[in-house]
C-alpha cells in the first residue's frame, strides 16, 4: 500500500476546522483532525506547503517512522502548528491502518479497558442562579461529571460564559474581542458557586472549574484551599503552565485535584509535571500533541506516576479529533474523564461519526478505523471564516491572561 494524495479541507459549519485525507493506492483513507482555533490557515500552510509533498509514495503502515520523520527531521520541531499537522497525519495514518485491518481502532490499541468513556459537559450562567439551573439540566441528561462557571458580579463578560448553553463557541468575531478581569471579585465569588451548586445537588455530581490561566501560584493555592469542603474532581489551568514549577506551590497548599495541558504540544511541556506528580490530570489532546502515537507516550508515561487523562474537548476539535481520542480513552488504562461540548448539527452533518452518548459516557462504536468521516461536498458549502478567540485585560487596562 502506498500515499497517493493528501488533500487538505477547510469548512466552517459554525466554527472553522482543518482536516487532512490521505488516500492510498488501495482505495483506502484517512482522516485526520489539524484544527488550531485561531490559527487555522497556518496549518493548513504548513501541511499543503510542507508535508504533504514528503507523504506521497511512502508506505501508510509505516506510522512511527513518518512520525519520526515529520519530528525528528525538521531542525524547526515542536510549537503548535507543527503538531497540529503531525497530528493530522499521524490520526490518517492510525485510521487507515485499523480501516485495513478492518477493526475499530481502539482494538489496535490493545482493546477496551473499560465499557465507556466518561464524560463531562459545561454548565454555564451569567449568575449563580442560572449556573445552578444549567448544572441540573445536564443532571438531567444523565451527566456524572459537570464543569461549573459563572458570571462575576462586577464584570461584563468572563470566560466559559456564553448565551449558547450546548454549542459555546469562543472564538467569535473577525478580530479580537476584549475582556475584563479582576482576580479578586472572582476569588471572591467562586467558592460561593460551589458551595450553592453541593446546597442544591449534594456530592453525587462531579464538579470541575476552569480557571483558565487566571492566577497567580499563591493565588491559585488559596482557591484550591476554598473549594475544597466542596470536591471538586479537578481545577483546571490554575495558572500559565509554562513554568511547570508553579504547580509546586500549588501542591504545598491544597488538595484540590489539579488538571493542567490543553495546550501542551509534546511529553517535554508536561514532563516536571507529570514526574514529581505536580498534577492530577494531564489535559493534552490528539491534534495538539502529535497525534494518537504521541499522546499515548505521554499518557503512559503518566500512568507511572498516577496521573490520568482528561484530554481537552470543546468544540475547536472537529469529531475527527474527538472520535480519536475516544478510542485511545478507552484503550487507556489510566483514563481519567473526556471533556465532551457538543458541535452543532451542522458539524454533525459534515462530520459523520459513530460514536454515541448515553447516560453520562461516550461510546466510539465499532466502525473499522476511528469511525468519523468528512462530507467533502457539504463541506465545501461552509467556506472559512476568519474568527479570533477574545483577550483579557485588567480592570486597569494592562493585557492579561486568555
Amino acid at each position: 500500500m502506498k500515499i497517493t494524495d493528501a488533500k487538505v479541507i477547510v469548512t466552517s459549519p459554525g466554527r472553522n476546522f482543518v482536516t487532512l485525507k490521505i488516500m492510498t493506492d488501495e482505495c483506502v483513507y484517512g482522516i485526520g483532525d489539524a484544527t488550531l482555533n485561531g490559527r487555522e490557515l497556518a496549518v493548513v500552510s504548513y501541511l499543503k506547503d510542507h508535508v504533504a509533498p514528503c507523504l506521497i509514495g511512502r508506505d501508510p503502515h509505516q506510522i512511527e517512522d513518518i512520525w519520526q520523520y515529520l519530528y525528528r527531521g525538521a531542525y524547526w520541531r515542536t510549537g503548535p502548528v507543527t503538531m497540529a499537522a503531525i497530528a493530522a497525519v499521524d490520526t490518517a495514518l492510525w485510521d487507515i491502518k485499523a480501516k485495513a485491518a478492518n477493526m475499530p481502532l481502539y482494538q489496535l490499541l490493545g482493546g477496551k479497558s473499560r465499557a465507556g468513556v466518561m464524560v463531562y459537559g459545561h454548565a454555564n450562567g451569567r449568575d449563580i442562579d442560572e449556573t445552578i439551573d444549567e448544572v441540573g439540566k445536564y443532571v438531567e441528561l444523565g451527566y456524572k461529571a459537570i464543569r461549573a462557571q459563572s458570571g462575576i458580579p462586577g464584570l461584563d463578560s468572563t470566560y466559559g460564559v456564553s448565551a449558547d448553553k450546548l454549542f459555546y463557541e469562543p472564538a467569535d468575531a473577525d478580530l479580537p474581542s476584549e475582556n475584563v478581569w479582576s482576580t479578586t471579585k472572582y476569588l471572591d465569588h467562586t467558592p460561593r458557586l460551589f458551595e450553592a451548586i453541593r446546597n442544591k445537588y449534594g456530592f453525587d455530581p462531579h464538579l470541575l472549574h476552569d480557571v483558565h490561566h487566571r492566577l497567580t501560584p499563591i493565588e491559585a493555592a488559596r482557591l484550591g484551599k476554598s473549594l475544597e469542603p466542596y470536591r471538586l474532581f479537578w481545577m483546571e489551568d490554575a495558572v500559565p503552565a509554562e513554568n511547570q514549577e508553579s504547580f509546586r506551590l500549588i501542591r504545598q497548599h491544597t488538595t484540590t485535584p489539579l488538571a493542567v495541558g490543553e495546550i501542551f504540544n509534546t511529553i517535554w511541556d508536561c514532563r516536571t509535571l507529570i514526574q514529581e506528580q505536580l498534577i492530577d490530570y494531564i489535559r493534552t489532546t490528539v491534534v495538539h500533541a502529535g497525534g494518537i502515537t504521541h499522546l499515548r507516550r505521554i499518557l503512559d508515561f503518566a500512568s507511572i506516576y498516577n496521573v490520568r487523562s482528561g484530554c481537552h474537548g470543546a468544540t475547536d476539535l472537529s469529531p475527527v479529533c474527538m472520535g480519536a481520542s475516544l478510542h485511545l480513552g478507552l484503550s487507556a488504562p489510566n483514563f481519567g474523564v473526556q471533556e465532551y461540548m457538543r458541535h452543532t448539527p451542522e458539524t454533525d452533518e459534515v462530520f459523520p461519526h459513530a460514536y454515541s452518548y448515553s447516560d453520562g459516557y461516550l461510546y466510539p462504536g465499532d466502525t473499522p478505523g476511528h469511525g468519523v468521516d468528512l462530507d467533502e461536498a457539504l463541506a465545501e458549502k461552509y467556506p472559512y471564516r476568519r474568527a479570533y478567540l477574545p483577550v483579557n485585560r485588567l480592570e486597569d487596562g494592562a493585557m492579561w491572561n486568555w
